[in-house]
């Protein structure tokens, strides 16, 4: 008897201490986890990457129970990790609104917010519907603060619905939806509508596919499925750019849907009616029943005003740099965009690269590497601390703060990727109302 009792006793207890060391041993390994999460999430702060910039993850400490389902389901990299068995973000100004985070959570502790408690983030006021506080105008996509591609077509189909359901009467000769902006919200709506028999015109003051046509040809837009009207599900993932718009393209052709490419909306006048007059830059006129503004947050490209901005050899966005060859080029910014145009410009042309702080905060890591890299091998030059102050036919004056006087430097071209200008007063004409948001919580649309 005594015999079976040791014998009991030296099994558990075996047991006991086998479950004490792999506990040991799981909290230590999970401790160190936390400890390497701890110094990323250092860095991030001194390199101005922890402060959000846009849509960001919010996460509620009470509620989270650190499964790490929101980390594992996040596509982008490093901009959420586990600390002491709690969520916590990271490289959160990379993120880029996914929201894959906020479904995957199995306790609901996250929640998507544009703006924080000392950052506000200005936003047009829009309902569940996507309709402004303007009967009959509805804002789908980035402006309203989703600007993820997925995110932006699907709000621009929903934003179509809810025109339909508000069962606004039709009137002769007036078009049942007028759209502005033809990239990832606004190609979905005009497919949406023409599926729903709705009249529409299209407008874009630049070309097929909005800000993503801006983007370097082989930047990835796309990493999950979708719907696209018309068409049905779209199931692509690591899409380029190129592919997306071929496929948009396709589809727009099949279905005979016209798009009104290079047409700039001046300004949005409602009627005594309650319709719409659209006039464009070019002194067009559109008659509307609705209109759904599917533009970009950036608006129009903000420009450095300087003596020789107008000249022909600037641009503000970056197309074909594989047709651009020995040419002496300026690159003004330190954002992803800027980056990744210096980049792509270096194989065959001589690059400079303005930045006017002294060290790059806002891009992302796998940029930022690449960049010193092209550094080292001094197929880039980066000036930090810099200002373009002229622009000439054959060259440019440059500014460094610790010199007192200007660099002229050899130049053919100039690229500036200075941000856009939010579109406010373009909004506020017709009385769309806006507010600046701080820690603003982005509700789900149904």
């Amino acid at each position: 008897m005594n015999e079976v009792l040791l014998e009991n006793i030296i099994i558990y207890g075996t047991v006991i201490l086998t479950c004490i060391i792999v506990v040991f041993f799981y909290l230590r390994k999970e401790k160190e986890k936390s400890v390497i999460v701890e110094q990323k999430v250092a860095i991030a702060k001194e390199e101005g990457l922890f402060e959000p910039v846009s849509l960001h993850p919010f996460i509620n400490l009470n509620t989270c129970i650190g499964s790490a389902a929101c980390v594992a389901d996040c596509p982008e990299k490093d901009i959420l990790g586990i600390v002491d068995g709690k969520a916590t973000v990271i490289n959160t100004s990379n993120c880029v609104g996914h929201g894959a985070c906020f479904h995957s959570c199995p306790v609901e502790a996250i929640t998507l917010r544009i703006g924080t408690e000392s950052r506000g983030v200005e936003l047009p006021h829009v309902n569940q519907n996507f309709e402004t506080n303007i009967k009959g105008i509805y804002i789908a996509g980035e402006l309203g603060g989703m600007g993820l591609i997925k995110n932006s077509v699907e709000q621009g189909q929903q934003a179509i619905k809810s025109i339909i359901k508000a069962k606004k009467p039709s009137k002769p000769n007036i078009i049942d939806v007028i759209i502005i902006g033809a990239g990832p919200a606004g190609i979905s709506a005009t497919l949406a509508a023409k599926e729903q028999g709705m009249s529409s015109a299209t407008l874009e003051q630049d070309t097929l596919g909005g800000t993503v046509f801006t983007f370097p040809r082989a930047k990835i837009v796309m990493t999950s499925p979708m719907h696209l009207p018309l068409h049905g599900k779209v199931k692509l993932f690591d899409t380029s750019k190129d592919e997306l718009l071929q496929l948009w393209h396709k589809v727009i052709s099949e279905y005979d849907i016209k798009i009104n490419e290079k047409t700039k909306v001046e300004d949005i006048i409602p009627q005594a009616d309650g319709t719409f007059k659209v006039l464009t830059k070019s002194g067009e006129e559109y008659l509307g029943n609705n209109v759904l503004i599917a533009i970009g947050r950036r608006g129009s490209p903000r420009k450095l005003n300087i003596p020789g901005e107008e000249s022909t050899k600037v641009a503000y966005r970056l197309l074909e740099p594989e047709r651009i060859f020995d040419k002496n080029i300026i690159v003004v910014g330190a954002g992803d965009s800027a980056i990744e145009s210096a980049l792509l410009l270096a194989d065959h042309n001589n690059v400079t690269q303005l930045v006017r702080t002294e060290t790059l905060t806002r891009c992302k890591p796998k940029n930022k590497e690449k960049l010193f890299e092209a550094i080292d091998n001094e197929s880039v030059k980066v000036i930090f601390n810099s200002n373009l102050k002229i622009i000439k036919d054959n060259s440019c004056s440059i500014q460094i703060t610790e010199e007192e006087t200007m660099r002229v430097i050899d130049n053919d071209l100039v690229y500036i990727f200075a941000g856009g200008e939010l579109p406010t007063k373009f909004l506020e004409k017709p009385g769309v109302k806006i507010t600046k948001r701080f820690g603003y919580v982005m509700k789900k649309h149904t």
